[in-house]
């Protein structure tokens, strides 16, 4: 398979796992479950949590910052402290 070819695939993968959450199939807790899966754990924090519905720029920062999450961090690099305080505080 070529790099482009295995890209865009990456790319799908990734623009699907996203809109499963935007259309509410997929659920936080779902994705961070599936953490040991490669795709899960390279998208960043952030960009999940834009995905769930009712969340922008602004209010995921807040959370993340209220979590306990570096702005920066990806879904494989997260304690399971943080993945707790991420699920309470999107539950509230």
């Amino acid at each position: 398979m070529s790099l482009a070819r295995a890209w865009r695939s990456w790319l799908m993968r990734s623009a699907a796992l996203l809109a499963g959450m935007r259309s509410g199939t997929t659920s936080v807790a779902e994705v961070f479950g599936r953490s040991g899966e490669e795709l899960v754990k390279k998208t960043r924090v952030a960009q999940v949590l834009r995905a769930v519905p009712g969340y922008g720029h602004a209010s995921v920062a807040a959370l993340m910052a209220v979590s306990g999450v570096a702005e920066k961090r990806r879904v494989g690099g997260l304690t399971e402290q943080q993945r707790e305080r991420l699920l309470q505080a999107l539950a509230s």
